[in-house]
Order: structure tokens, then C-alpha cells, then sequence
């Protein structure tokens, strides 16, 4: 009886740990973009305007965020894709605290340790991505 009890046991935790990697991107994103903070969503992108910017954080995306996100940000078994409408919806403000904050959880660092006006440019390079 012992060894059964070990069975169910080990069957449980598997179905435990299962459930908790089987988590779809979707749900990754919006989780994400909702948890921020009004005052950080309400942040406007001081760099909207500036078309250098897009083309900065795209060489800052290749340079961090490309081998998690993908080459094009369309999104890996490691990292959700930055072209869903939940992240291309969001605030720029709020993609900015995540940037900022990362998702420590889902293996995402944070990025607070660089230049906020790099941050910005990241914002400037994922939402010129579109739908």
C-alpha cells in the first residue's frame, strides 16, 4: 500500500507542475500588462515621436530581449510574443513597468539596470511592431 501512496503522490505533483508550465502565452501577457500600476500605465513615451528611437530598440531588443522573445518578437516556447493585442493594446506605460519590473516568475529579468531612456526606446521598438 505504500508504494501506491507514492505513486498517487508522484502523479499529483506531476499534474501540479504540468498545469503550472501549460500556461498559455496570452494569458502571460494580459496578466502582465494589467499589473501595472495606473500611475506607471498613465506614462506617456517621451520617445513616440522620435524615429530614431524605433530603430535603437531594435538593436536593444536584438541585443536582449531577441533570445527569449525571438529574432522578430513573434514570440518562443521561452517568451510570449510582443505582436499580440494584449501588448500592442497596452499603455506604453505599462509595457515600460514590465520592461522595467520583468516577470521574475516566467524566467523574465528585470531591466532596471538600464538607461531609462533605452527602456523607452524598447517601448518605441515593440509598439511600432503593430497587429
Amino acid at each position: 500500500m505504500g508504494g501506491w501512496m507514492v505513486m498517487l503522490g508522484l502523479s499529483a505533483l506531476l499534474l501540479v507542475v504540468s498545469a503550472g508550465q501549460a500556461r498559455p502565452e496570452k494569458d502571460i501577457n494580459e496578466n502582465q500588462m494589467v499589473k501595472a500600476p495606473e500611475k506607471w500605465k498613465a506614462r506617456t513615451n517621451p520617445l513616440e515621436h522620435d524615429p530614431d528611437a524605433v530603430t535603437a530598440g531594435k538593436k536593444l531588443f536584438g541585443q536582449h530581449c531577441s533570445e527569449c522573445h525571438g529574432q522578430t518578437a513573434e514570440g518562443t516556447r521561452r517568451a510570449p510574443t510582443m505582436r499580440s493585442s494584449d501588448v500592442q493594446e497596452a499603455a506604453p506605460g505599462a509595457v515600460f513597468w514590465v520592461i522595467t519590473n520583468g516577470v521574475v516568475w516566467h524566467g523574465m529579468p528585470v531591466w532596471s539596470k538600464l538607461p531609462e531612456p533605452q527602456r523607452w526606446q524598447l517601448v518605441s521598438y515593440i509598439k511600432s511592431l503593430g497587429l
